[in-house]
């Protein structure tokens, strides 16, 4: 396990992390905990990156404050969901195989035949959107690249270590310093608020009194002459279109997390998948496999999955997608120009396309406005990231679901655009 690191460009780069993908409602950290707990005690570093957590170990020479090569291979070449990488560096192979964005392998070899084996299995698996290996191998359709010309430098996360005692204790060094600072600045008012206080003379309680109606009185007059009548706080409306996410972000996030689902699982075939606002939902059918036999599999490819039995011969599997930063963003338009705009579009394109203007209503307790939304929906062959460039300079945008026909090859699109 010794030695899994390589050297770049006189940097220190991870290799040979153990990938899983994260599951929602769970810390990074405590996830890295758990996954280590169960696999290899010695594994004792972490680093989080596109939904996955890859795990690493000092006893490895991984240290803390080290980017992941996967991690930087990946976004070096932003324009492949699918790769498969091998190099040669530092002595060493280093294979890096990526599924819709998911790494599958992150392997360090110091023997080549070795590492060209492992390679050569791997190229079984179709539609490689790229594919990089040493020319020496003579692999078919493979590229030769160097290294140290498709990283960039720009770490994208780097390893930390897993143990909760070393976060603990500097938390805790943290809580001492802020107190002793605290103490320090605020030294005066504390020594005034633990200092004697005078005693209040004793008042004569009918005299007191007499004083508390005079003052009542005084504040009536004064409310009356100004009019100084306390209004009921109105709570702002939150409208729908205030906290939207990214367009594009969520079509990556959607088409990943369908590929995440739709994976090949021996006896079964892939029906549907489709993207919600909260879940990811994926069908599969039946043809010669076992239920045993889906779960088997499953478990290992799609951690943290729920799967229902839909009936003997179907199965549904559903992951929760991680939530994602969300902004205001609203169309300056009216909902009529919208509409012609995205007619045009889509005319454009030679695409058939459903449009309707709908009004809603949002209110509180105190008030009420009327929204205007425009409604599209749509089949394409364009996957989503690409289909959502169609609505560049439109705000107000907002992907309501997304499907999958495996059958028809064909992705179902639904779509509103929020009109000012």
């Amino acid at each position: 396990m010794s030695g899994q690191f390589i050297h770049v460009n006189r940097r220190k780069y991870a290799a040979g992390l153990l990938w899983q993908p994260m599951v929602a409602g769970v810390t990074s950290r405590a996830y890295a905990y758990k996954l280590a707990r169960g696999i290899d005690h010695r594994l004792n570093r972490y680093i989080a990156y596109g939904g996955m957590i890859g795990l690493g170990a000092r006893s490895a020479g991984q240290r803390s404050g080290m980017p992941s090569v996967a991690a930087e291979i990946i976004e070096s070449l932003p324009g492949y969901a699918s790769m498969l990488c091998a190099f040669h560096v530092d002595g060493k192979y280093v294979l890096i195989a990526v599924r819709n964005g998911v790494i599958l392998h992150d392997l360090l070899f110091d023997n080549e035949s070795d590492a060209r084996e492992k390679y050569a299995e791997l190229t079984d698996i179709p539609d490689w959107n790229a594919l990089i290996a040493p020319g020496q191998w003579g692999m078919p359709r493979a590229v030769e690249r160097d290294l140290s010309e498709i990283l960039s430098g720009n770490n994208h996360g780097v390893l930390r270590p897993i143990s909760r005692l070393g976060a603990g204790a500097m938390s805790f060094l943290l809580l001492v310093l802020f107190a002793l600072l605290f103490l320090y600045l605020f030294r005066e008012p504390i020594n005034q608020m633990f200092a004697p206080k005078p005693q209040v003379a004793k008042i004569n309680p009918e005299l007191a009194e007499e004083y508390k109606r005079q003052i009542d009185e005084k504040n009536k007059e004064l409310d009356k002459e100004y009019n100084m009548r306390q209004e009921p706080v109105k709570e702002p409306l939150v409208m729908p279109f205030d906290l939207l996410p990214d367009p594009i972000e969520r079509a990556d996030l959607c088409y990943k997390a369908i590929g995440f689902l739709m994976q090949p699982i021996t006896g079964w075939v892939q029906v549907s998948a489709e993207c919600g606002e909260e879940y990811v939902h994926a069908i599969f059918r039946r043809s010669f496999g076992t239920l045993e036999d889906f779960y088997a599999v499953a478990a290992d490819i799609m951690p943290g999955v729920f799967v229902q039995e839909l009936n003997d011969n179907e199965i549904s599997v559903r992951a929760k997608l991680p939530k994602r930063l969300a902004s205001p963003s609203r169309d300056t338009r009216d909902a009529d120009t919208i509409m012609r705009e995205l007619t045009s579009r889509f005319q454009a394109i030679k695409a058939n396309v459903n449009m309707n203007i709908v009004s809603d209503v949002i209110s509180n307790e105190t008030q009420s406005a009327e929204i205007f939304v425009v409604e599209l929906s749509t089949e394409s062959k364009m996957v989503p990231y690409e289909f959502m460039q169609i609505f560049d300079g439109f705000g107000g945008i907002y992907m309501t679901k997304v499907s999958w026909d495996m059958i028809k090859k064909i992705w179902n699109y639904e779509v509103i655009i929020y009109a000012s």
